[in-house]
Parts: structure tokens; C-alpha cells; sequence
């Protein structure tokens, strides 16, 4: 039998995510199912976006899920949305997938003999200067507040619309595109030279 105090499914779906969020801290798993619910889809679509393979997107949206039952305590309503949270964690787990891939790619190719292929073209002008310039873009999205970087990162990594960012973050699109062109230019502003990197 239920207690007194606990919300039943009706309740529970009428409740904002935030609400939920104390539930899921104090280990409530149906208020976990409804968390689940409301944001799956978005975190999948962004998952996919991101890995380009079914398989890999849901294996990172259930270590994503699995992280956030974990570690719901960490969840702050001061520093944005539960989706905006939510979708960090994934961001989170699909570079990290992305790296084990890639990891896991290298290791085959030296088995396979032709590890010198990859250290040749890395070795390439071309390919230090692209990496170089990765690393002064990522460091310039770090020196970004948290809601900026985000929805940069969202537009150009993970090839969403301002529509379907304004979406995915619970935002108003005017505000999406406000946080990105400040992002944008503060970008610029540090990175001088590589203007038509962001144009």
C-alpha cells in the first residue's frame, strides 16, 4: 500500500521536473520513469546527432539515465532547466563514447599493420593545424557561460536548429539566438584571426 505523502502516476506527471528531481534524490523510481519520459526523446535525438549510429546513441542515453539515478543529488535548479542538465550528461557520455571509438579504431588498425597510415596523416600540416585550431575553439567555448557554450555546442557539434534547441533546453528561441550571438562574439572577439572559423 502507498504511503499518505507519496504522488500517484496522475499526480507525479502533473508535477514540473524540478519537483520530480527531489523525488528522484530521495530514490523514487516512478518519479525517475516520468524524468525518463518527458526527456528521452530529446536526449536520443541529440545522441544520435552526435555518434551517427543507433546503437551507440542508446547505449549513451541508458549511461546517461543510469549516471543521472546516480547522481540526481547533483542537480542544481539555480544553474538551468532538469533538461538543460539532462542533456549535458548526455553531451557528456556521447564524446566520451566518441573517444572509445576512436580509441578502439586505432588499436584495430594496429593490429591490422597499418597503425603508420594514421600516425603519417596526423603528422600532416594540414591535420596539426586543424587540431590546433579545434583547441582554440574549445577553449574559447570554455571561457563561454554555461547557457552560451551550451547552445553553441548544440548549433555546431551537434547540427540542431535554433528551433529544435530552443526545444530541447525549454528556452524561448529568442533567447537561444541572443545567447548565441553573445557567445559568437565573444568568440570572435578572442580568437581574432580565425573569424571565418565561426562566420
Amino acid at each position: 500500500m502507498r504511503k499518505q505523502s507519496e504522488p500517484g502516476p496522475t499526480e507525479l506527471r502533473e508535477l514540473a521536473d524540478e519537483d520530480l528531481m527531489q523525488l528522484v534524490r530521495r530514490g523514487e523510481a516512478a518519479a525517475f520513469e516520468v524524468v525518463y519520459e518527458r526527456h528521452s526523446s530529446a536526449s536520443f535525438s541529440l545522441a544520435y546527432r552526435m555518434c551517427g549510429a543507433r546503437a551507440a546513441a542508446e547505449d549513451v542515453v541508458q549511461e546517461a539515465f543510469l549516471s543521472l539515478w546516480r547522481s540526481s543529488a547533483r542537480y542544481d535548479r539555480t544553474r538551468g532547466s532538469v533538461r538543460t542538465w539532462v542533456l549535458g550528461i548526455v553531451h557528456n557520455r556521447a564524446i566520451d563514447a566518441l573517444r572509445r571509438s576512436v580509441v578502439h579504431d586505432r588499436r584495430r588498425a594496429s593490429d591490422e599493420g597499418i597503425e603508420e597510415r594514421f600516425e603519417a596523416r596526423e603528422r600532416t600540416d594540414l591535420e596539426v593545424a586543424r587540431r590546433d585550431e579545434a583547441h582554440e575553439i574549445r577553449a574559447a567555448l570554455g571561457t563561454l557561460p554555461p547557457e552560451q557554450s551550451r547552445v553553441i555546442e548544440l548549433a555546431y557539434f551537434g547540427g540542431f536548429t535554433h528551433t529544435e534547441i530552443a526545444s530541447m533546453l525549454d528556452t524561448p528561441i529568442g533567447t537561444v539566438k541572443g545567447r548565441m550571438r553573445l557567445g559568437l562574439e565573444k568568440m570572435r572577439a578572442q580568437l581574432g584571426g580565425m573569424r571565418e572559423v565561426l562566420a
